[in-house]
């Protein structure tokens, strides 16, 4: 590349200023310490010119010392500027036409590169299909050579030739979508044989060889319950006990024609197991329910019905559900009677305790003798409760352990409350009265 003197005077960068006394023989020297050489790539600046350096020649200029234009690329070279010239022509920095006449100017250390792999007029073969192609045309036929090795797009593994990959994605990749031919749906071809075993759709034949040779899977059920006419059925009465078998139609209808009563007798055995049965559980539901606190409020509800009813009858008796003193302790039972008994009758609500045969008397120290207490709660908000206890008389026999038949009546108070004291206060609130049983917890005695 040649250039003019007015060229290389516009890109040069000088290590220092020239010396404005010059003695003879003498080569240009450096007179100042402290500058630094400022080399300049841009080629368009020119040669900085200070006030304190007087016009020098052509000579002096030429024989100044200076940096290769290309020091910032890299380029260490530095001399006297009319061996500028000279180094430029060998310079690897230097830009130089490329030898493929493409146009483009590029640094001798590159050219190689340029060459080789980004000159448009390059000449390259394909590894793939081994055609010979220009720079630009392998830029293009890159990633579209037909016989270039790729993997499956849907990931299924396989590395194959892109001619052949249309043809591999329709009719062998395992990871296609395939839709069963006996539910339509699609599926992931290599899925398609675990679902093909239990579609719905698919067929399967009857495991009693009817004369239906195949129907859908999910019709075998109803086809076997209901209409298959080599099925063995079980006899109706087969959770009572007959064990029948036969097919479907006039074997089963005669069996049940001849049999009716063998199946009367299993029907009855049956009724009188599950009886047992309910009885069983209802106890041991009443178990769970009975109240082991020694304390039982009892809800009276209807009372003006109750005790109209009472008026109406004599020795109506109301009777509270059972209940312990404790969890292995006595069992009571109380008693009302809303129109009164004996001194109270007419007048007075009546109310006694009595004591019913238990789980656990014979762990029990007797006669009785806890304190009870009844309660007749003021449902208003100023509460005034009527209260009465007593404690037991253990030479009273309603108090001594009790046999299978227990006193009809017990103790108790039959002036609990009048009729009249009734009506004073809210004892009686949306017809309904509150009663509280308690038995003193600290007068349990046990062995």
């Amino acid at each position: 590349m040649v250039r003019s003197f007015s060229q290389w005077t516009k890109t040069l960068s000088f290590p220092s200023r020239l010396s404005p006394q010059k003695h003879p023989g003498s080569s240009p020297s450096v007179i100042s310490n402290n500058m630094t050489p400022t080399p300049s790539k841009d080629r368009s600046t020119p040669i900085s010119t200070t006030p304190d350096i007087p016009e020098a020649t052509e000579n002096d200029i030429m024989s100044s010392i200076v940096f290769c234009i290309h020091h910032k690329e890299g380029c260490k070279w530095s001399d006297q500027l009319r061996r500028l010239k000279g180094h430029l022509q060998t310079c690897k920095h230097d830009a130089t036409p490329c030898t493929n006449l493409c146009g483009a100017q590029i640094p001798r250390v590159l050219m190689e590169d340029h060459l080789k792999y980004t000159c448009p007029l390059r000449r390259t073969r394909c590894e793939f299909c081994g055609q010979d192609l220009s720079g630009s045309d392998m830029e293009s036929h890159s990633g579209c050579c037909p016989l270039e090795p790729i993997y499956c797009e849907n990931k299924c593994g396989h590395k194959l030739q892109r001619r052949q990959l249309a043809k591999h994605k329709t009719n062998e990749c395992t990871k296609r979508l395939v839709s069963c031919r006996y539910c339509l749906l699609q599926y992931v071809a290599d899925t398609l044989p675990t679902h093909q075993a239990k579609c719905s759709r698919a067929p399967v034949p009857c495991p009693n060889r009817c004369e239906l040779t195949s129907l859908p899977r999910e019709e075998l059920e109803s086809h076997l319950k209901d209409h298959c006419g080599s099925m063995l059925n079980a006899c109706p009465f087969k959770e009572a006990g007959c064990r029948f078998k036969g097919l479907r139609g006039a074997s089963l209808e005669r069996h049940l024609e001849e049999s009716s009563q063998q199946h009367l007798v299993l029907m009855c055995t049956v009724v009188s197991r599950q009886q047992n049965q309910i009885t069983s559980l209802k106890n041991a539901l009443i178990k769970m329910s009975i109240n082991y606190s020694g304390t039982l409020i009892w809800k009276v509800t209807d009372f003006t019905a109750k005790l109209a009813e009472a008026r109406s009858k004599d020795g109506m008796e109301l009777i509270s559900p059972p209940f312990y003193t404790s969890q292995f302790g006595y069992k009571l039972q109380a008693s009302l009677f809303l129109n009164g008994n004996g001194t109270g009758e007419n007048s007075h609500v009546s109310i006694y305790i009595k004591i019913l045969p238990g789980d656990y008397d014979a762990l029990l120290r007797w006669p009785f003798a806890h304190s009870v207490a009844f309660t007749l709660f003021d449902q208003s908000e100023k509460a005034c409760n009527i209260v009465e206890s007593f404690v037991p008389d253990p030479t009273w026999e309603n108090f001594q352990r009790p046999s299978k038949e227990p006193d009809s009546l017990g103790f108790g108070f039959p002036r609990f409350v009048s009729h009249e004291t009734l009506k004073k206060r809210q004892y009686i609130k949306d017809d309904t009265m509150y009663v509280r049983i308690k038995v003193d917890p600290s007068k349990i005695v046990a062995v």
